[in-house]
């Protein structure tokens, strides 16, 4: 099991709001991508702190020993713990007012990923004939085309693709959407902020990973989003067997 991380700032923004880690527990691997989003330094302050609690709340409640379901559920508070401290600390600074993150997490073991999502992060399961999204958005887009207000291709250009309806810090609790995938053999997913997937097709993604060196992956995919302008921060995690 190995892993590759990277972000960028891109070529428009003056600050990078997104933030990634990943680590090892035993031979298992934990890793996560936040976007942050409010004023000045406040996205960039909430996706780190989530990123912090997030692991030190994973950290205390984890053991070899865990089930399934223990580990799903330690996956869910750990975002509550990231969702309590963001939401505090925007209340104690007015200046920190709006301030909230997306968070997208994989913790993968010998035979299962469990992923956990709020906001519009993505988790990706590479197969091997493209990629597979595993999440769904939290935006307005993706809400009105679940309700039918509008088609998958309106969805993909629509003026509110990146307004969140759910993000972590922004209310006093947070729903968190969980998956679990089981596998066999080999796994490979990819988790990144909407400075990649927003801007950048499913098939061009998988070309990169198809066409790169697992070492050269991730620095890869950003260099894709930066070709294709760089708007957003962009911040992505392969994880692999």
């Amino acid at each position: 099991m190995r892993y590759r991380f990277g972000t960028d700032i891109g070529l428009k923004r003056e600050e990078n709001q997104d933030a990634v880690r990943c680590e090892y527990f035993g031979h298992n691997i934990l890793a996560v991508v936040c976007d942050g989003m409010g004023g000045e330094r406040a996205g960039r302050e909430a996706s780190l702190l989530a990123i912090e609690e997030f692991f030190q709340r994973f950290s205390a409640g984890y053991s070899e020993s865990l089930d399934d379901e223990e580990i799903r559920k330690l996956m869910i508070s750990s975002i509550s713990a990231a969702n309590s401290v963001i939401y505090t600390r925007a209340r104690l600074d007015f200046k920190n007012f709006g301030m909230g993150t997306t968070c997208v997490a994989a913790f993968v073991n010998q035979n299962s990923a469990f992923i956990a999502n709020v906001g519009d992060s993505r988790a990706y399961l590479i197969m091997e004939n493209g990629l597979k999204k595993i999440t769904s958005d939290h935006n307005v887009a993706a809400m009105l085309f679940e309700q039918g207000k509008i088609t998958e291709e309106e969805m993909e250009d629509h003026p509110q693709k990146h307004m969140l309806v759910r993000a972590v810090g922004v209310e006093k609790t947070v729903l968190t959407d969980t998956f679990k995938l089981d596998y066999n053999d080999k796994i490979s997913l990819l988790l990144c902020s909407d400075g990649l997937s927003g801007y950048c097709s499913d098939e061009e993604i998988y070309g990169v990973i198809l066409n790169s060196s697992f070492d050269d992956v991730a620095e890869e995919l950003i260099n894709l989003a930066l070709s294709k302008g760089g708007r957003d921060n962009v911040t992505v995690a392969v994880i692999s067997d």
